[in-house]
């Protein structure tokens, strides 16, 4: 073989690897990325990643510091089943009427495109693990979603308590889609307990167990995928193995910095313990009566506890993506569906239009084309996120939705480190009146007309934020300027959808007759 002839034979191997780099390129180019969204139910930014010195989540910090935290977004609605509506109908239930359980979408909406549905619609596998949609209550999940069946898990269940009296508890009846007739037959559940078992002894981790089997075989599919995985605690009861409890000292749980009402606030504006009632030895609420410390300590330590079992939990799906390689061309989306009072201003709850029962922990972390490590105080909300993932995967938005988009993407956001500051918009119905709100960057307004009588003069809340995130006095005055420019805002807004009629019940017991 002479020279010639060996430099022709490099020549066309080299032309052959420019040609199948660059082959092989092209398809990653047109290869559409997954999505891993990470749903948890009642999750405020309780994370030490957000700033919660307190909050023990390596795991969660681990992902905010892969992608965009934004430390100002809002859920549309502090309520579980409103806010998960908003999520994957992109839609605020101001728009759609859907502010409560027992509504079922397709009843009022047959033709709307949800989130996954609308990756499922563009080529996508869709799968839902665990909660994603609010199940219970008379509330179900939407089959149209989903390439396969909804896996599902339990929300409420207990490893030490006694059932001998009843084998449901009220809520775990309510969850399981049984009547209220039947749930208030049923005993009240214990708030907490924290047993030596594995985390597979509840839901949570066998839901992450099931996400990283789902996971082991998606590695090799062609088609991508669009992953929702949903946690439920720390929602209620506080029930996680003793070792997440064991993660804190009970002696430095943060305890509310005030107990008080916020002054001047319409009776109605206030949310009553109510639902952590629901559970055996908590105190019925009596006014300017508060819980002992002993108690509020327990229950914000098992809180707490909930936070870092459902960190682990997040963990585990995390690191089966890395294993995977999926990680390199996967968005991560992790999101609560609402924050969380712990007796702060005297309320133990959501349900209300108060800073902490709406702001949400969001993170979106995507290795191809978003920023890293970065931190966004711009104000954004839920309804943000279902345009903003659209993009990213490069699909369409739907133009005949029977609902409104609401949101905006926030891919701006991600890519630039871009200073925006805007407003956010919810609301609460609450004793007959609808709360429409505005948060700025530093006021809340809250509009409250009468559902029935819209004659009947508007109420307001306005709060002026300091150094923390808590509302003390209701200063609105129609005379003060920065009052009348954040009305302005809300009348920006189109006027609320009324609330629509519940559905016929499907409750376990009406399906069975």
């Amino acid at each position: 073989m002479n020279k010639i002839q060996l430099y022709q034979i490099i020549l066309v191997i080299l032309c052959n690897i420019i040609f199948f780099t660059s082959y092989s390129n092209a398809q990653q180019k047109q290869r559409k990325p997954n999505v891993l969204f990470i749903l948890v139910d009642d999750l405020k930014p309780a994370i030490h990643g957000f700033g919660d010195i307190a909050a023990v989540t390596p795991n969660i910090d681990g992902l905010i510091d892969r992608g965009v935290r934004f430390d100002r977004a809002y859920s549309n609605q502090a309520v579980c089943v409103a806010s998960r509506n908003s999520l994957l109908l992109g839609s605020r239930s101001t728009s759609t009427g859907l502010y409560d359980f027992g509504r079922d979408i397709r009843q009022y909406y047959p033709a709307v495109i949800t989130l996954p549905e609308a990756f499922k619609n563009q080529g996508y596998f869709t799968q839902a693990i665990g909660k994603v949609f609010h199940v219970g209550h008379n509330t179900y999940n939407d089959t149209q979603s989903w390439s396969v069946p909804h896996f599902h898990e339990k929300i409420i269940e207990y490893v030490t308590m006694d059932k001998t009296q009843s084998e449901l508890t009220i809520e775990a009846a309510l969850f399981e889609n049984h009547s209220w007739e039947y749930a208030l037959k049923q005993i009240k559940g214990i708030p907490w307990e924290s047993p030596d078992v594995p985390d597979e002894a509840y839901g949570d981790g066998r839901v992450a167990n099931k996400a990283v089997q789902v996971l082991d075989s998606l590695q090799n599919q062609k088609q991508p995928f669009f992953l929702a995985v949903g946690f439920a605690r720390p929602h209620l009861p506080f029930s996680v193995p003793k070792k997440y409890w064991d993660l804190y000292d009970r002696a430095q749980i943060p305890l509310p910095k005030t107990e008080e009402h916020p002054s001047g606030a319409p009776d109605f504006a206030i949310k009553r313990f109510g639902e952590i009632e629901q559970y055996q030895n908590i105190p019925a609420y009596e006014e300017n009566k508060r819980y002992p410390d002993s108690l509020k300590r327990q229950l914000i330590h098992g809180y707490y506890a909930g936070v870092s079992y459902v960190d682990t939990q997040i963990g585990k799906v995390l690191s089966e993506l890395r294993r995977t390689g999926l990680d390199k061309n996967t968005i991560v989306v992790l999101w609560g569906d609402h924050g969380y009072l712990l007796g702060d201003m005297g309320m133990w709850t959501k349900h209300v239009n108060y800073e902490l029962a709406n702001r949400v922990p969001l993170v979106i972390s995507y290795p191809k084309e978003i920023l890293s490590g970065h931190a966004s105080t711009s104000i954004v909300e839920t309804v943000d996120i279902y345009p903003t993932l659209i993009q990213l995967a490069g699909l369409k938005l739907t133009t005949n939705n029977p609902v409104p988009f609401d949101g905006e993407s926030l891919v701006p956001l991600l890519t630039k480190k871009e200073h925006k500051i805007d407003y956010a918009y919810h609301c609460y119905p609450r004793d007959g009146w609808m709360g429409r709100a505005i948060r700025t960057d530093s006021f809340r307004l809250v509009e409250w007309t009468n559902i029935k009588n819209k004659n009947l003069p508007p109420q307001y809340e306005f709060y002026i934020y300091g150094s923390d995130l808590l509302e003390y006095k209701n200063q609105a005055d129609i005379n003060n300027k920065d009052f009348q420019e954040t009305l302005n805002l809300l009348k920006l807004q189109p006027e609320y959808h009324n609330p629509l009629p519940p559905s016929p019940a499907k409750t376990v017991e009406a399906l069975d007759n």
